[in-house]
């Protein structure tokens, strides 16, 4: 692969050096946007599960809150209190049932919520029997019908799905939570991967075409001084041979004609070859041109790098929201904690009467205690969340530091250019003042003309040096193309 880079010349090289780096950056930002969707997906999850949880307690709560009314209004049915609280407690427990049926996603758990609905209907239908019973002063009857374990069958089937919904919903949660993670590592490690390739890539393609301008110009550099040395030697062979040509004249006029002819041919090529330099010189500026437009894209390129990491850090923000909202879960949990203890102590308290009582706040002390655990579990995974999204900060960080180091390895590159530049100027100033010693040695033949007519050997010399001044500015003309080829 290398050997055929090196074949190419210098536009292709920059072509090839610059769209591979550009490919790579194209394809680092669509990586990040994907996987920052994909995060967001998972807080709009766990923002669902949290509410799903908070309703489902709701509705445990008002199915409670229905069972302790029903056993104090059997136990004191003058007190019309534990009857509003049934009923407050019915109702409570059906209003969140139906909150929550449309966030709830997995046919098993939809299953489940049902089924808790139905309980609460049949305990709140059968209760509404006893209810009718014990205001029509048939508490016995009532009481007999409240003792078949029905009820309390209801109360420990509720209780063990609303368990069962809840252990699902944080599955879920945390399922979605292992993706996540898994999502930001392979993102870290591409972002790893493409700074080192990136890195790697541009010093190779730096090193390719700084070897390729470099031994082009050495060759043509070599090229123009041998060929000056030559012409040089055959100007001083032909003075000389002027010198002796002018004993006889007459004897080569038709001879010098030719070489005239010859001569005015030479100067012909070489204003050619200044023509050409000339058009390797505005090739080499549209270079430059092409290299500046190159460093204007990787700044917006950066400043696109800069962005992302402002929408990370906007991350770490709401996932430290997260964290808040968390803590005051368990604050919550601690303080309805709190409040079991002390409905425990009034059971206690309230002697035989109260046992139902104190068994409705050892079941509350347990939820807030689960409550708690399940707030503590959140927290944890936020706090991996927030320690991906600070590694994802620091390699995006690692990204802009290599696009300001390819902005510098192109800034040196149109240095290069720009001297490429001036030596492509400099050959143009050695041909048109090549052209114009041509010029007056042709004028120097027209004039000897009028006085040689003789030294027929001195002529065939004269003729040699001639073709050595065409060799000479041939290979001229030659390296110049060179350079053209090359730019």
């Amino acid at each position: 692969m290398f050997l055929s880079i090196k074949k190419l010349n210098i536009r292709n090289k920059m072509l090839v050096g610059y769209l591979a780096p550009a490919a790579i950056y194209l394809g680092l930002p669509v990586l990040v946007l994907v996987t920052t969707s994909q995060v967001f997906e998972t807080f709009k999850e766990v923002e669902r599960v949290e509410t799903v949880i908070g309703e489902t307690s709701n509705m445990s709560v008002g199915a409670e809150q229905m069972v302790r009314g029903m056993r104090g209004y059997l136990v004191n049915s003058k007190n019309q209190q534990f009857l509003n609280d049934f009923k407050t407690g019915a109702e409570l427990a059906r209003q969140s049932a139906i909150n929550v049926e449309p966030m709830v996603k997995n046919p098993e758990q939809k299953a489940r919520l049902q089924r808790m609905l139905e309980l609460v209907k049949e305990y709140y239908d059968g209760s509404n029997e006893i209810v009718r019973l014990v205001q029509q002063n048939q508490t016995a009857e009532a009481l007999a019908i409240f003792n078949t374990g029905k009820y309390t069958k209801f109360v420990n089937e509720f209780v063990d799905l609303n368990r069962k919904f809840r252990e699902t919903e944080l599955k879920i949660i945390k399922q979605e939570t292992r993706i996540t993670k898994a999502a930001l590592s392979f993102l870290v490690s591409t972002l790893v991967f493409g700074s080192i390739l990136l890195v790697l890539l541009g010093a190779t393609v730096a090193w390719l075409i700084s070897s390729g301008i470099a031994g082009t110009i050495d060759r043509a550099i070599s090229s123009i001084a041998s060929s000056s040395a030559q012409i040089a030697a055959t100007v001083e062979e032909q003075e000389r041979m002027a010198s002796q040509q002018a004993v006889s004249v007459n004897e080569t006029t038709t001879t010098m004609d030719e070489l005239g002819a010859s001569s005015r041919a030479t100067s012909q090529q070489i204003e050619t070859a200044a023509s050409q330099a000339m058009q390797a010189l505005t090739l080499a500026g549209g270079g430059t041109k092409a290299v500046k437009q190159t460093l204007e894209a990787m700044a917006i390129l950066k400043t696109k790098v800069q962005d992302m990491q402002g929408q990370i850090m906007q991350l770490s923000e709401q996932t430290d929201r997260i964290g808040n909202i968390s803590t005051v879960v368990s604050d919550l949990a601690n303080q309805t904690n709190m409040l079991a203890l002390n409905a425990a102590v009034e059971a206690v308290r309230a002697g035989e009467h109260g046992k139902g009582f104190g068994v409705v706040a050892s079941e509350i002390r347990k939820l807030a205690d689960r409550s708690k655990k399940s707030a503590a579990q959140i927290n944890l995974l936020v706090a991996d969340i927030q320690r991906a999204i600070n590694s994802t900060v620091m390699v995006t960080d690692e990204g802009t530091k290599t696009v300001e180091s390819g902005v510098n390895i192109a800034e040196e590159t149109a240095a290069a250019f720009a001297g490429v530049a001036d030596a492509i100027n400099n050959v143009v100033l050695s041909s048109q003042q090549i052209s114009l010693n041509a010029k007056q040695q042709a004028i120097a033949i027209e004039q000897v003309v009028e006085a040689m007519n003789s030294l027929n050997q001195a002529a065939a010399q004269t003729a040699c040096g001639i073709t050595q001044t065409k060799i000479g500015t041939q290979k001229l003309n030659e390296a110049a193309l060179d350079l053209k080829a090359v730019v």
